[in-house]
């Protein structure tokens, strides 16, 4: 018997098989676990909904997938439609993931002391006040002892020159991650983030995955990079029963890398 058996829970953030939020998903459906997921609304002009097509090639066929809906995250309505979903569909929620971030490219690509104002609005309402909306919604829907997961990144605690504004918004996602752990506390809900390593994904190649994946290797002290498997097998940890008592916690999973006060054997190149 999976760890996941008789648990159920609403995944967001797909966009396709490289997401992490996937690998979580996958992990825990493969547990037992029966998964509701949102996506992205496609744009009414788009014929192919190109958005629900992905979500739907990676899910087609699996009984573990109880529905898809389109939810945008700006848009309270449909928050509050997706909870509703939720609760006719599941009866209710034992993990809840977050996994969306969002800033306009041209603010992305610019340094942080040039972001936009109305960049610097919506980036922090997609990426950080969602957590909040998303929880508050699901507060009634919540089981009592339920997970929720977000996925942060360590630009939010130090500055990596390339992340730029999404690295600010990391870091009040992480600060939420420790207020709603209060906040949900007296009910057994749990909420922490997972922290992980460069990941080829599409968000990653947004913010210079390549250059980071070689930085890691060499400073890590496992000296290697880490993988899907390794963020889902992760995610779903901190998702399941097995981490109970653990909350308002950043959990990296980075190879020690953020532990690192010097380049470590990176040194070892400079030495004559």
């Amino acid at each position: 018997m999976g760890c996941f058996e008789g648990k159920k829970g609403l995944i967001t953030g797909v966009f396709n098989k490289q997401s992490i939020a996937w690998a979580i998903a996958d992990r825990i459906m493969e547990q037992g676990g029966e998964c509701g997921f949102s996506y992205m609304p496609d744009k009414a002009d788009d014929p192919r909904q190109k958005n629900l097509g992905r979500l739907k090639k990676l899910t087609d066929g699996n009984p573990k997938v109880k529905f898809l809906q389109p939810m945008d995250v700006t848009n309270d309505e449909q928050i509050a439609a997706l909870m509703s979903t939720a609760k006719d569909q599941l009866g209710g929620l034992d993990f809840l993931l977050h996994s969306i971030a969002f800033a306009l490219p041209d603010d992305l690509k610019r340094e942080t002391i040039q972001t936009s104002r109305a960049g610097f609005k919506l980036a922090m309402e997609i990426s950080a006040y969602s957590m909040i909306a998303l929880c508050n919604a699901a507060r009634e829907v919540l089981n009592d002892g339920a997970s929720v997961l977000t996925l942060t990144y360590y630009g939010g605690e130090k500055a990596v020159p390339g992340y730029n504004v999404m690295g600010v918004c990391k870091a009040a996602l992480d600060s939420i991650v420790k207020y709603l752990a209060f906040d949900l506390g007296p009910r057994g809900v749990r909420v922490n983030a997972l922290s992980a390593g460069p990941l080829q994904t599409i968000s990653g190649r947004g913010a210079g995955v390549d250059e980071m994946l070689g930085l890691y290797e060499a400073m890590s002290p496992l000296g290697r990079n880490v993988n899907h498997e390794e963020a889902g097998n992760t995610g779903a940890f901190l998702l399941s029963d097995a981490s109970n008592g653990i909350t308002a916690e950043i959990l990296h999973l980075d190879g020690g890398y953020n532990a690192m006060g010097s380049p470590g054997r990176m040194l070892d190149k400079f030495k004559s």
